[in-house]
């Protein structure tokens, strides 16, 4: 296409766009006055088009007057007051509650070894029995043992008839003699007894009431005086050792409460106290050693679960603010409180931040109003309008 075609038909189309904007499009008119055009060149131009201002009714002026108001006040009330939302300073608890991980033991446990060394020859006992102390549990091979204390017991009586007819004829034999005897027959007595003890600890005995655990033995099993033969848990009671923060130190104490639950007992709380607290505090970890007892006598615990500890103490109380509500400045942050209907700059130190919550150190006090929206526009010592203020004078209930 030749040049002078597209020049032309670029005019063309400028000028039918320029046409559709002015019969079509709303407030062309005013458009073109502001522009400079004169009214007398608009009116030929865009002969129907009126201003705004002129077909509107009475009402739609108001309402443009109202909507200017509202754009140039930025928010403002007709005395300049910036409308806020404000939210009361509530009080908030911190270190209040402890939660740690443990690990339970039985009150006491005991790996039974034999006193002796030689070879099984009788087991008492299985799994999972309950036993009392004292009660023999294993035997070990004793026809050695046996012998041993029927020779003491014939050297013991030859030694007793010796010293008897010494006694009985002490007027024929010498004081040394009679001396002999009853040394002789001491060492006999010493000698039974001997016997009899490395006979008697042929017996493997409980030393402590508990419950057996798997018996690692057979019958037939050589075993020394190392060799474990059972493991005895008296599990009436549960320890469970746990670890808390430093910070704890000086709060926990014997005999206070303390609540545990188990992964095996989802749900199930068991309650006990604390029995020891350690003398210092772990300078690698920096926590404290805390033990605590666990009644168990429905036998529901095992020795070497998992246990979450909780503890309840009385806390630090802290006023508690609304996070949206907490700013910041070169001189760190800084809450704006709303008391008698003007903004005013608090300082505050942050203890601890919650999701819902953020507790502070400042002054400021459970009730106080603290700005929470609207926190743009407001400046210390201005003139503010709570929401909650807005519509009790609208006439909307508010709860």
């Amino acid at each position: 296409m030749a040049f002078w075609k597209q020049f032309v038909l670029s005019i063309v189309v400028i000028v039918a766009g320029f046409a559709g904007w002015i019969f079509f499009a709303p407030g062309a008119a005013d458009s073109l006055k502001n522009a400079g055009v004169p009214e007398s060149l608009v009116s030929r131009i865009a002969p129907s088009a009126k201003t705004a201002d002129a077909t509107a009714p009475a009402g739609d002026g108001q309402a443009r007057e109202e909507g200017g108001n509202r754009r140039n006040g930025g928010g403002r009330g007709g005395n300049g007051a910036v409308l806020v939302v404000t939210q009361d300073v509530v009080q908030g608890v911190v270190n209040d509650r402890l939660s740690a991980i443990g690990t339970g033991d039985a009150i006491r446990s005991v790996a039974v070894t034999p006193q002796a060394t030689g070879t099984i020859r009788e087991i008492l006992i299985k799994s999972g029995d309950k036993v009392k102390a004292g009660q023999v549990i294993a035997k070990l091979d004793s026809e050695e043992q046996v012998i041993a204390k029927g020779q003491a017991e014939v050297a013991l009586k030859a030694a007793l008839e010796k010293s008897n007819l010494y006694h009985n004829i002490k007027s024929s034999v010498s004081r040394m003699d009679v001396f002999d005897a009853e040394i002789a027959e001491q060492g006999a007595r010493l000698q039974l007894q001997a016997a009899d003890l490395n006979l008697t600890r042929r017996d493997i005995t409980a030393p402590i009431d508990g419950i057996v655990g798997i018996v690692p033995v057979n019958i037939g099993d050589n075993v020394t005086t190392t060799t474990p033969i059972v493991t005895l848990d008296d599990r009436s009671e549960i320890l469970v050792d746990f670890w808390v923060p430093e910070r704890f130190a000086n709060t926990v104490s014997v005999g206070q409460p303390v609540e545990a639950t188990s992964v095996a007992r989802p749900g199930q709380v068991f309650s006990g106290e604390v029995e020891a607290v350690d003398n210092r505090i772990d300078s690698a970890s920096r926590t404290l050693r805390i033990r605590a007892r666990i009644d168990n006598a429905s036998d529901e615990l095992r020795a070497g679960m998992s246990f979450n500890v909780g503890m309840k103490f009385p806390g630090d109380k802290y006023p508690a603010v609304n996070p949206l509500a907490v700013q910041w400045d070169s001189q760190g942050s800084f809450v704006w409180q709303a008391l008698d209907n003007k903004s005013h700059k608090v300082r505050v130190s942050i203890v601890q931040r919650n999701p819902d919550y953020v507790l502070v150190k400042a002054d400021i006090k459970d009730g106080d109003a603290i700005i929470t929206q609207g926190l743009q526009r407001i400046r210390e010592g201005g003139a503010v309008r709570t929401a909650n203020e807005v519509a009790s004078n609208n006439g909307v209930a508010t709860q």
